[in-house]
């Protein structure tokens, strides 16, 4: 398949997924969730053992692109119960993918780009990465993140970063377990490749059983969650907090709250 938004390259059982908007600092458009569903279902009927996932130019991914963030602001409950649902699919589909996968955060993981950072089963992040769950700062819920970040850091944590919505470092993030390397940023790919040939020593269909069973563990209760969330996500994109929070972030202005 020919992708615009992303590169595919595979050598040696390991699959690179490249999200390749630059000059967007890869922010996620709907095409990119799309390239990025159809990469991994090609790499998936392919004889890859190991993703590495990681981002061209400076940034991993800069949370969604303003244009389409702005396209939301006159969609139809119907519409973005759709879009949400393809999001929900993205994030649900890196999580349980059979292979195990990389990210080699090399810059910003923002919004959904944390979302697609911390998916993955290992996360390695260069020094000056940053990460956040910036939703609420913008009349946004993080409603899909949230069915994963309570299980993978508890419920304490989960609340500050998301009621917060503060931007925090590759350090922080270690803290928390969602990263679990701080590697220099010459060496990232590298390590990347140090840590899938690790994994390729081992016998595929034994990692494959183990992630099942891991997936296991949470596969009926992200079932119910992850439509709640859904439904969440829609919701709120019809509200005129949303509205402004979303007008606002466009306008560099800050947000005046009325009404809610």
């Amino acid at each position: 398949m020919n992708y615009h938004t992303i590169q595919l390259a595979t050598d040696g059982g390991v699959a690179t997924i490249t999200l390749n908007r630059p000059e967007k600092r890869n922010a996620v458009s709907f095409q990119l969730v799309d390239e990025l569903l159809s990469a991994l279902g090609e790499i998936e009927r392919s004889s890859a053992q190991v993703v590495i996932i990681t981002g061209a130019g400076k940034a991993f991914c800069a949370g969604m692109d303003l244009d389409e963030l702005k396209s939301l602001l006159g969609k139809s409950q119907e519409e973005n119960v759709r879009d949400s649902s393809r999001m929900a699919r993205l994030f649900r589909t890196l999580y349980e993918f059979p292979t195990p996968t990389i990210a080699a955060v090399n810059g910003a993981a923002i919004a959904g780009g944390t979302g697609l950072a911390t998916m993955c089963d290992f996360t390695l992040a260069v020094p000056e990465a940053k990460f956040g769950y910036t939703e609420v700062r913008i009349g946004f819920v993080p409603a899909i993140v949230s069915c994963f970040l309570v299980w993978q850091v508890g419920h304490k944590i989960a609340r500050d970063l998301l009621l917060t919505g503060r931007l925090f470092d590759a350090a922080e993030a270690h803290a928390y377990g969602l990263v679990n390397e701080v590697v220099p940023t010459d060496r990232l790919l590298a390590r990347a490749r140090e840590l899938a040939a690790q994994i390729l020593e081992s016998s595929p269909s034994s990692l494959r059983i183990t992630k099942k069973l891991i997936n296991g563990f949470l596969s009926a209760q992200l079932d119910t969650q992850i439509t709640a969330a859904i439904n969440e996500n829609a919701s709120i994109r019809t509200t005129a907090g949303f509205r402004e929070g979303v007008s606002s972030f466009l306008e560099k202005r800050k947000p005046v709250w009325k009404g809610e």
